[in-house]
């Protein structure tokens, strides 16, 4: 694959990851869907997609995936719809990459793993920007909504670590998908009395799972074989920034001081980590 190949197919895959914060919340800010409804119908029509391109390439996704990984799907998928329903595209985005950078950090160092000078630093930046995003002020995210994201943040870092050396990504990323519906539908089921079905918000939402889920993670693991351990946690920190600028130009959203502080902060403290990290190891 040429360079100019992988870098359409990186750019394609976090366009498509900040596309779902972007049309998760044009759906609930903007029609009348609800958010167990928009969960339900993201993962079925990313369980459809994908079961559809395992199966392309002779191979039966559905058989693939694991329980507990389905469940953290499903919960970071809950979540984030829920929060969605009053945080902003870029807040929503930024806490869930910080969330999601954090559950990864804390792993390895439980494993084991031991941080230099600088990349405590960073973590420490990281962490600061986090906080100060959600201290109570004027322009702070609402409290639980910002809760929720970062329990989505935290369901989507522990889906990721369980997906390593899984077998083959879009294989177990189908079954998980499948495996995560019926737990979407019990949710959709005991909230029966708020489902307020919209069908430009449906539209959204498969939107949200057909393309933004389901192509594009199979775009992103088309490209993550090709791309250094770092080179795709780095290129990552492009995904809030991409939510952001869309939130603003797409959907109207106000662009803060604080959010711009915090995004400094967040994405320049997990570069530090990540690049320090990687220096060691060269």
């Amino acid at each position: 694959m040429s360079r100019a190949h992988l870098a359409l197919l990186t750019l394609l895959a976090l366009l498509a990851f900040a596309g779902n914060s972007l049309l998760c919340r044009a759906a609930l800010a903007h029609t009348t869907i609800d958010a167990a409804s928009f969960t339900l119908v993201r993962l079925l029509s990313g369980a459809v997609v994908l079961g559809l391109l395992a199966w392309r390439r002779g191979t039966r996704g559905h058989a693939r995936g694991n329980g507990w990984s389905a469940f953290a799907l499903f919960a970071y998928a809950a979540a984030f719809s829920f929060a969605y329903l009053r945080l902003s595209a870029a807040a929503g985005a930024l806490l869930l990459f910080g969330a999601v950078q954090a559950t990864m950090i804390a792993h390895g160092l439980w494993s084991g793993e031991r941080l230099r000078p600088l990349q405590l630093g960073g973590l420490v930046l990281a962490a600061g920007g986090l906080v100060g995003l959600v201290l109570p002020g004027l322009s702070a995210p609402p409290l639980a909504a910002a809760l929720l994201m970062l329990a989505a943040g935290i369901a989507w870092g522990m889906y990721s670590l369980r997906g390593r050396g899984a077998g083959d990504p879009l294989q177990v990323t189908a079954g998980n998908f499948l495996r995560a519906v019926p737990l979407a539908a019990v949710l959709a089921l005991l909230m029966f009395r708020h489902i307020t079905p919209d069908p430009t918000g449906l539209g959204y939402a498969v939107l949200s799972g057909a393309l933004a889920s389901g192509m594009g993670y199979a775009i992103w693991y088309s490209a993550l074989p090709l791309l250094t351990s770092v080179t795709a946690a780095t290129v990552q920190l492009a995904v809030p920034v991409i939510a952001a600028l869309g939130g603003v130009f797409l959907l109207g959203e106000p662009l803060t001081l604080r959010l711009l502080a915090a995004s400094v902060a967040i994405l320049g403290g997990v570069a530090l980590v990540v690049m320090t990290g990687a220096k060691r190891t060269q």
